[in-house]
């Protein structure tokens, strides 16, 4: 089922653009011009993720935040403006906004923005399991514990995340700029570097059983087999 966005942009030009984009990457979009119209969407029909203009005639985005947190206080909301004040920003994450873009904005980086927030809401929907099984280990993300037989290694909180993520897409290529954005909150040349670090102590704590890999896609990524 494809992803239902609202987005609310009184730009017409800029929307237009926008909503294209959004549309080709395939989702859903409500768009609307003006608070009024904003808040009969909001009446009529449940969103995956919000996209709110700060700055619109008549009813303004965080108003309109306010009223969506009234009716749903998990779907995303991110905030799209043009004013990049800190004290707008701090305001627009107070009212449970999720993210804050300045106008003018990279399409490619709102669109990796909707992509992890929409996965994120996704997994909070369904109750992970509380151990898996990989091969020969037992991984509790949430004791941050791998137990190989009677041997229990702790693991820090980033790598328990990084396996987890790698778990989550066994079989696929993952990009290291998406596992960057997923884990550590930005792609940065040397956040890559402590990935790549991460990698090996992962590879080391689960060398024990052969049929795992963390193989290494060269330019591009890993894939993660057992």
């Amino acid at each position: 089922m494809r992803a239902h966005l609202l987005y609310v942009e009184d730009d017409e030009s800029l929307s237009f653009v926008t909503r294209d984009h959004l549309e080709m990457q395939g989702y859903q979009v409500t768009h609307c011009l003006n608070g009024q119209s904003a808040h009969q969407a909001i009446a009529a029909n449940d969103y995956d993720l919000c996209l709110l203009d700060v700055m619109l005639p008549g009813t303004d985005g965080f108003t309109l935040a306010k009223e969506i947190r009234k009716q749903n206080t998990q779907v995303p909301i991110i905030f799209l403006t043009a004013r990049s004040l800190k004290e707008d920003r701090l305001h627009g994450l107070r009212l449970g906004g999720d993210d804050y873009m300045t106008k003018p904005f990279s399409i490619e980086e709102l669109i990796l923005k909707i992509e992890i927030f929409l996965r994120r809401s996704q997994r909070a929907d369904v109750p992970p399991p509380s151990e898996y099984v990989l091969g020969n280990y037992l991984f509790s993300h949430k004791n941050l514990e791998l137990r190989l037989e009677d041997d229990v290694r702790r693991l820090t909180q980033k790598e328990a995340d990084l396996l987890m993520y790698l778990i989550r897409h066994q079989n696929q290529v993952v990009k290291r700029a998406d596992i960057l954005e997923e884990i550590w909150g930005e792609n940065d040349y040397f956040l890559g570097r402590s990935l790549d670090v991460f990698i090996s102590r992962l590879r080391k704590y689960l060398h024990a059983d052969e049929r795992i890999k963390v193989e290494n896609i060269h330019g591009v990524g890993f894939c993660f087999h057992m």
